[in-house]
């Protein structure tokens, strides 16, 4: 069985793919790597076939995690394809709703979500949106943020799963 996970964001640059980075990672610290499949799109397409924000780039590099993919923008058929979808902020989250009422119901697969729901129900985050970096220069504080979306969104897809790891 291979769990397909997909984090979006607006443009694919800056959060979506560090979530992905970050997501990537800890599935593989943690012996699953070969159930996962991990991706990243964003709502627009401004920046297809470009690779992330130099900020992103410069946090993972100083983290020590690997990235070297290019940003894309979402396919609707992703929704079908992909188990889980887990989106940055409402306002992409809007987006993708509004995307979903074009497809059938029967061909819809993604359980979308933002991406910080798991964290702020199990209390390890207050905030549930991801704040943009590109606008606001903080990388740093966008990859904390990340880790902890991360490990919350690992838990909830481990109990829902039964996977097991070394973790």
């Amino acid at each position: 069985m291979t769990i397909r996970v997909l984090f979006v964001c607006m443009g694919n640059i800056c959060r979506s793919p560090m979530a992905e980075a970050v997501f990537s990672d800890l599935v593989k610290r943690e012996g699953l790597a070969g159930q996962f499949e991990i991706d990243s799109a964003g709502t627009g397409n401004w920046y297809a076939g470009s690779p992330p924000h130099e900020g992103t780039q410069r946090v993972l590099r100083e983290q020590g995690i690997a990235y070297n993919g290019t940003a894309r923008q979402i396919d609707w058929q992703d929704l079908s394809t992909f188990d889980y979808v887990l989106v940055m902020d409402r306002e992409n989250l809007s987006v993708l709703k509004r995307a979903m009422r074009n497809i059938p119901f029967e061909k819809l697969r993604a359980s979308v979500h933002l991406f910080l729901e798991f964290a702020k129900n199990a209390d390890m985050i207050a905030a549930d949106e991801v704040s943009d970096p590109y606008y606001h220069g903080r990388f740093n504080e966008t990859y904390a943020t990340v880790s902890i979306g991360a490990q919350a969104l690992l838990a909830h897809i481990r109990k829902q799963n039964n996977l097991l790891g070394h973790g």
